[in-house]
């Protein structure tokens, strides 16, 4: 099953992440990303999607008023202050059916 995860309030949201540009011997640059993300087994919503023997994993969820100061922040311990768990009372999910593909 495919789910829809959002805001309840339906406002956007960013995902917390890292990236790396790394240039190879002959000058060709490689771009990685990672999204961050936490133990999520005592949040309500986020730990519904994992098999129940698996350990329960949710994305680092940014509000808006977060992005200046997440991708600003100073030191390790600015970052780290960002890294919590979305308020599950403020996120809501609902079944998202594959769309069909075209033949």
């Amino acid at each position: 099953m495919r789910w829809r995860i959002e805001r309840a309030d339906k406002q956007p949201f960013g995902i917390a992440g890292l990236w790396e540009r790394r240039l190879k011997d002959e000058g060709v640059s490689r771009w990685s990303f990672t999204m961050l993300t936490l133990n999520a087994d005592a949040h309500p919503l986020m730990q519904r999607f994992h098999k129940p023997e698996d350990e329960k994993r949710s994305v680092v969820i940014l509000d808006p008023d977060d992005y200046r100061g997440w991708l600003q922040a100073r030191s390790e311990a600015e970052a780290r202050s960002y890294l919590k768990l979305f308020e599950p009372e403020l996120m809501q999910a609902s079944p998202e059916p594959l769309t069909p593909r075209r033949k």
